[in-house]
Order: C-alpha cells, then structure tokens, then sequence
C-alpha cells in the first residue's frame, strides 16, 4: 500500500521531478513502481533506465521490480553509472572487461612509482588509497592537476605520481572507472549522432541516491535526458556524506535552478524509526544551513527516549556498551539487530576486542587495521626487543632513524649488530658519536622498564613524538591520528611486565580477532555489526550504539570549514537514522588522560519535545557513568 505521496511519485509521468527521500521513506519502493507504472501507460520498458551507485543496490532494484511485475521479464536498464557508462563505450570503442585497470593494478602502479621516487612511508598502502582517491578526484571535477592541491602528499609529488599514472594507463592500454565518465562525455560531446541514439533509447532516466552524485556524472545524466527532460531524482540532501569521493549537495539544492518546471515531491512517512529518533535526528540535522526543509513524521509512535551517555572514560565506555549489548541479548534480541557504529574504522578495533573478551558474537562491516600491524606498533616492538650489544638487523633498521639520526643502510652489514660496531664503522665522523651515545642511552634506560613506561620513554625521552609531528607534516596529515595511534599501541602493553608478556598478550588479541572472523563469515552466523558510519548507510538495526561522540571525533579533527562541518553533521545523522526502536549514544569526559568535550551535536538533543503527547519530555535523556 502506497502513501499518498508516495502515490504522487509514482504516477508523476514526463518532465523532471525530485523526490526527497528521508531516511526510511521507502524511495525503492517509489522507483520499482514508478518504473512498472510507466509501462503499464505505454513507455516501451527498453526505454527506461534506471541508476544507482553500487551493483548490490541495481541488483535488489531488479529483483524488487521483478516481484512486482510478477517475472513478467520486461527489459528495464538497472544499472550503476560505470556500467552505463561502460556499455556506452563498448558499443563507440569496442571496449571488453580486459580494458578495465583493476583495483589491485591502480595501487601496483601507485607504490612502484612512490618506490621509485624513494619515498618514505609508514604504510605505503593507506598512502596509495588516499593519492588514488586523490587521482579520482582530479578526474571526476575535471580539475587540471596543476592546479590541484594535494591533501595526501606535496603537490609536487602528486603531480609526478599522477602523471606516472597516466602514462603506465596508456601503456597498458587500459581505463579506469573514472576514465569512463570522463570518455563517455568526451564521446557525447564530440559525437552529436551517438548521443542523440543514446537519447532516443533511454527516454526516462531515473536516478536513485541523488545527493551522491558527482559534477561529472550530472552533467552526463543531463545530456542524456535532453531535449524531453525526463529525469526522476530520489534522494536525501541531508545523507550527502561522499564529498571526498567527488559528491557534492549542491547538486541537489540547485536541481530546481536547472530545471525551473520540475516538480518537487516530498516523501514525509518515515516507516524504518520511531518518533523519538525521527525527532531527535531532525532536531541534529536542522543545524545544517545550506540543506531542503523537510517535514518527516514516523508512522510509529513509540516514544522510547534516545538514551545520551556520558562516560568517564574509554574503559567505561567499553564496559557500558558491552554490558548493554549483554542486556539486549538476554533480553531476546539477535545479535544482527544490533549495531555498533564509530566515525572511523580504526575505532571499530576495541569495541570487536571486548566483544571477543565477553564471546559475543560479531561482524565488523569496515576493513579494521590490526593494532599491532601498524608501523608505529612495529617500531615500538622493534625497540623493545633492541640491545645495545646484540641487536637484530632487521629491528634495528627498522627505528634507527625514527627519529633521524643520519644512520646509513650500510652500517647494519652484519646479521646481529652493536653499538660499538656501529661506532667503529662511523669512526671518522666525529660527529656521529652524539647520535650514537643518545641511541645508546636511550636502549640502556628502557631495557629494565615494564612495557608501558618504555614506550612513555621512547615517545617522550627519545624523541619519537617528534620524529611523528615531523613525518605528519611531510605526508600533510594530521598529527594527532599518529600520537592517538601511538597512544593506543602504548595501551596496549599496560598492565604487561615484560616485553614477552606483552607479545603473548597480543598473540592472544589476534587469536580472539581470527576466531571472531571465521565466525562471522560462517553461513549461519548471527553477528552484532560494528561499522562506520560511511559503512552503514543505508543499512538499517533495531538498536544502535554511536561511540566516541566527541569533538575532534565527530566532527573530525580535519574538518574546519562550514561545508565540511555540514557533512560531518549529515554523517551523524545518518548514523541516527539508522536505528529503528532504541538509539544509544556516548561520549567520554577523558581519552588517554586528555580531556574532551561532548561533540556540537548533541547540543541540540537537549531540546527536543515529545511530538506525540506534547508533555514537555524530552526525547534525549543524558545520563552520566
């Protein structure tokens, strides 16, 4: 049964429209219909095209519409703008799945030109995914790299890897998904009769998550709708959250400037939350000033207040969620009703460790780096296992220079190396003796410490803090992610004696994690998700817990200007409206003995009357542990 304005959507028939979308408003459902309505008034199903983002959505939009036309096989287009894109290339160029660059081909051609540059990296393979994301980018908004600043690297270092890039491309003769929105709008600019058949085949276009849609991809999608404009856009401006993958609001905001006739719909039922969440996450993203007004009620009345949680610190937060989730699962809940959600997949790491610790089964969504892979992880294990008379080639290259102390590859020719070796090799450069003596010191006053202390000692006595705030800047990332990652390695070995505790304590850490992924990916298995928020869109849990909501966590550290805040807050939003009967969220008064502040969102929580008795309550109830 359709709503009301569901029913508007659906039966909207030639010229542009937008319908906005909220969380939970059923837009599938609108599409599907929408595209078995225009049949069933004449439009040939080969002339309908529908888009989406990622194949899983084309594919759950195809198998949705064929249940409603009860397998009739009519030939709609469901597809991903790469793969309309692809096909439109195929028949102009010939093209076959050979000519796609794979993933793992993009980050090969990446690193070797970086290794060739003798770059220096702590984990040259997160550096690639951000200069390849970078490279997407440049593409994507058309930008000429000359004029691009990188956020990743120097600019001149962007710029030589870019352009290896391309040439590695030509030589390979291959393109990249980029590379086909950016030849399909060479190929209908150039060729007017290829794009007047393409315009003649797909006569209604329907887009669904509109707000993600990118510069390059609208500009496609329009010259493909002309001259008759039969464009149908779903979408949710306030679930924009992909800006660095190229997706920009504004699209959506200025889709009436560019279609001045389209007819706008809104969908206003919210049929996934209950009213308590419908309002609280309204009231957070009503904070956004550059976003469509919208007017959402939930058609369930439940007033379960959203449960605000302050906690003293990390371990209490820890201790609250597992706990709670315990709480619910006795009570009856599946593990898979449950959701635990954080803004970047780094946080997902502790909360899947206790959940392990207390055997509770669970998934985590996002690729969660191993704590102790970490390169920061690695230099400190390397130091520890270090002695001044007998150390281990391999351990000592590892952190001899971090921080710098102009020690070259070709002193450490022996397997097992001293510092009085070294000191013989570097006899003639007087002025070595001082980096020697302080390496010396240093592996001497650590060597009778327990783990954690050591650690404090190398950070702070050794210089490795600093060596971190100087490698931060040359890579233009921000610090504070290195000294919080430092921060949690040296965690870790709390507690711990010795440096073989501490190795037997992570061995077992990596145990519990292997078991809790070969769980999770039996066919039967019943996990509670840990994800991102980037990773739970469009996902959706009878309860969810958002952890560390504080500031510099959510809003990011990096986020600073107005648009960026904007986003942050959309991607909170999202996270809240995920839920769909109980939203729990916590903060922490104190993280690695500093001090934080409840994140700007929340603020508006605290406001927030009950929509369905109009008693005065609030929807949010803070409480402190």
């Amino acid at each position: 049964m359709l709503s009301e304005m569901q029913r508007t959507a659906v039966r909207h028939m030639d010229g542009p429209a937008m319908v906005l979308a909220g969380p939970g408003s059923g837009k599938t459902t609108v599409i599907t219909n929408r595209a078995k309505y225009l049949i069933e008034n004449g439009v040939r199903p080969e002339h309908i095209l529908v888009i989406t983002f990622t194949r899983a959505a084309a594919r759950e939009m195809r198998e949705r519409f064929g249940v409603l036309t009860a397998g009739a096989h009519y030939h709609v287009s469901f597809g991903t703008f790469h793969a309309v894109f692809f096909q439109i290339l195929k028949h102009a160029y010939g093209y076959s799945s050979d000519s796609i660059l794979r993933e793992d081909e993009r980050y090969s051609i990446v690193t070797e030109l970086a290794r060739s540059m003798n770059l220096e990296f702590g984990n040259i393979s997160e550096w690639a995914g951000e200069v390849l994301a970078e490279i997407s980018r440049v593409k994507a908004e058309q930008i000429p790299v000359e004029y691009y600043y990188s956020t990743s690297t120097p600019e001149d270092v962007f710029r030589k890897i870019y352009e290896g890039y391309r040439i590695r491309q030509e030589r390979l003769r291959k393109i990249d998904f980029d590379d086909m929105c950016v030849y399909t709008l060479e190929l209908f600019d150039s060729r007017d009769d290829i794009l007047r058949a393409w315009q003649s085949h797909f006569r209604y276009i329907l887009v669904d998550e509109f707000q993600d849609i990118n510069i390059l991809q609208y500009r496609i999608v329009r010259m493909l709708a002309s001259p008759e404009d039969n464009l149908f856009i779903v979408g949710d401006d306030d679930q924009s959250i992909y800006r660095f993958r190229g997706s920009r609001p504004e699209i959506m905001l200025g889709f009436r400037d560019d279609y001045p006739g389209a007819e706008v719909i809104q969908l206003r039922e919210n049929y996934r939350s209950t009213a308590s969440i419908v309002a609280s996450s309204l009231a957070v993203i009503s904070g956004n000033r550059n976003r469509y007004s919208k007017d959402l009620r939930s058609v369930d009345g439940t007033n379960d207040p959203v449960e605000i949680i302050e906690c003293a610190d990390m371990e209490t937060e820890m201790l609250c969620l597992v706990n709670a989730v315990r709480r619910s699962l006795s009570a009856g809940m599946k593990p898979s009703e449950i959701a635990v959600l954080t803004r970047t997949n780094t946080e997902g790491r502790e909360p899947a460790l206790r959940m392990a610790e207390y055997q509770i089964p669970c998934m985590v969504k996002d690729t969660v780096p191993v704590l102790w892979d970490h390169w920061i992880a690695r230099d400190m294990l390397a130091y520890l296992a270090l002695d001044k008379d007998k150390m281990n080639r391999q351990d000592f290259l590892r952190v001899c220079n971090h921080p710098n102390r102009y020690i070259t590859r070709n002193s450490a020719y022996a397997t097992v190396l001293s510092v009085d070796g070294l000191r013989a090799y570097f006899s003639d450069k007087v002025w070595m003796s001082r980096y020697l003596d302080s390496f010396e010191r240093l592996l001497i006053t650590i060597k009778p410490m327990r783990p954690y202390a050591a650690i404090n000692y190398i950070r702070k006595g050794g210089g490795y803090d600093d060596y971190l705030k100087d490698y931060a800047a040359r890579r233009k990332i921000d610090v504070n992610e290195l000294l919080e990652t430092a921060d949690e390695v040296q965690d870790s070995s709390r507690g711990c004696a010795t440096y073989m505790e501490w190795i037997s304590k992570i061995q077992k850490s990596r145990e519990q994690l292997e078991k809790q992924r070969a769980d999770a990916q039996r066919p039967d298995s019943d996990c509670v998700t840990i994800a991102t928020l980037h990773g739970a869109k469009g996902l959706e849990f009878t309860e969810v817990f958002l952890i560390n909501v504080n500031e510099g966590m959510i809003p990011y550290g990096r986020a600073v200007m107005e648009a960026e805040i904007e986003e942050e807050r959309r991607l909170f939003y999202v996270g809240m409206t995920r839920a769909k009967k109980k939203l729990h969220i916590y903060y922490v008064k104190e993280r690695y003995n500093r001090h934080m502040k409840p994140s700007r969102f929340l603020e508006p929580l605290k406001g927030v009357e009950n929509p369905v008795d109009n008693t005065g309550k609030n929807h949010a109830k803070f409480f402190e542990k």
